[in-house]
């Protein structure tokens, strides 16, 4: 298994000489492994997810025997990157299913790391090096294995996080030009738009297999549970999956207020799971749901 390197939170963005600026994409975290014998792509987590992603294997197929790649998997739709496509790709439940969705929902990989180039471990090189690799190796392949852009000008990449959310990106990513790969460590940074933020899951309401809205505890404020605004449909099934095979915690009546609606029954969830929402710095409107992070 290859241990990924990790992104600090940050309020604000870091300016300093010797740094480096790429934008955030929002989709699966993802390592391109190509040996000798073939292609294993690995989700974050460790779990092999190639036969999900047929077009990205295949195209791996074209790296030299002995290459790591890290980097995102997305897919574009309308101008934009959408997260709840690469869930879909990420979920396919046969090789023929996965087939079908390669065709119609064709996955992108911006890479932005090369870990192993032709057998050499070059993780202790510093990411300037690496970099220079990583784009000499992906340019003349082209799509759908892509190096992600990067820029060393504080300036342009203040522009890149007013202006690109609009595409799918949600934020910066911030590394040293100096720096060998922090395998296993918050060692980059990243600052992410400002209403986006990771919260921990710690109960729903409606049943297990029809949630209705998530109970959060959000990571700033008093740590008070809210109630999020209503799921989505596609949020619901994504909810009801990750609840499946839980043993249900008694709620013993358990009550929340939530706004509009006055107290509710809900659900107490031990150990919680982590959701990414949009929220404002009051309490209204609810918290909104994007996504569970399945992938922590």
């Amino acid at each position: 298994m290859i241990t990924v390197a990790l992104a600090a939170a940050v309020r604000s963005l870091p300016r300093a000489p010797g740094l480096a600026y790429e934008p955030k994409f929002d989709g699966h975290r993802l390592v391109v492994i190509r040996t000798v014998d073939g292609v294993t792509l690995q989700a974050r987590s460790g779990r092999i997810v190639t036969a999900a992603f047929p077009d990205l294997a295949a195209a791996a197929h074209h790296l030299p025997a002995g290459t790591v790649l890290d980097g995102e998997v997305v897919v574009w739709h309308a101008g934009h990157t959408d997260f709840a496509l690469v869930q879909r790709r990420a979920a396919a439940a046969s090789a023929a299913r996965a087939a079908v969705l390669a065709q119609t929902l064709p996955a992108s990989y911006a890479a932005f790391d090369v870990l192993e180039l032709a057998g050499l471990d070059l993780r202790s090189r510093p990411y300037e090096r690496r970099r220079t690799l990583l784009v000499d190796l992906l340019l003349p392949l082209g799509p759908p294995l892509q190096p992600v852009p990067m820029t060393t000008d504080p300036e342009l990449a203040e522009t890149w996080y007013e202006t690109l959310p609009a595409s799918g990106i949600e934020g910066l990513v911030v590394k040293r030009m100096d720096q060998p790969y922090p395998a296993g460590r918050r060692g980059w940074q990243k600052l992410r738009h400002t209403n986006v933020r990771d919260a921990a899951v710690v109960g729903y309401t409606g049943t297990a297999r029809r949630p209705l809205a998530l109970v959060l505890v959000l990571p700033v404020g008093d740590e008070t549970p809210l109630v999020s605004s209503p799921l989505t449909a596609a949020l619901r099934t994504e909810v009801a999956a990750a609840l499946a095979g839980r043993t249900p915690r008694t709620s013993q009546g358990a009550t929340i207020t939530a706004i509009g609606l006055g107290e509710v029954p809900f659900h107490p969830l031990d150990p919680p799971l982590t959701a990414e929402v949009r929220h404002t710095s009051t309490r209204h409107p609810p918290p909104e749901v994007l996504r569970l992070r399945t992938d922590l």
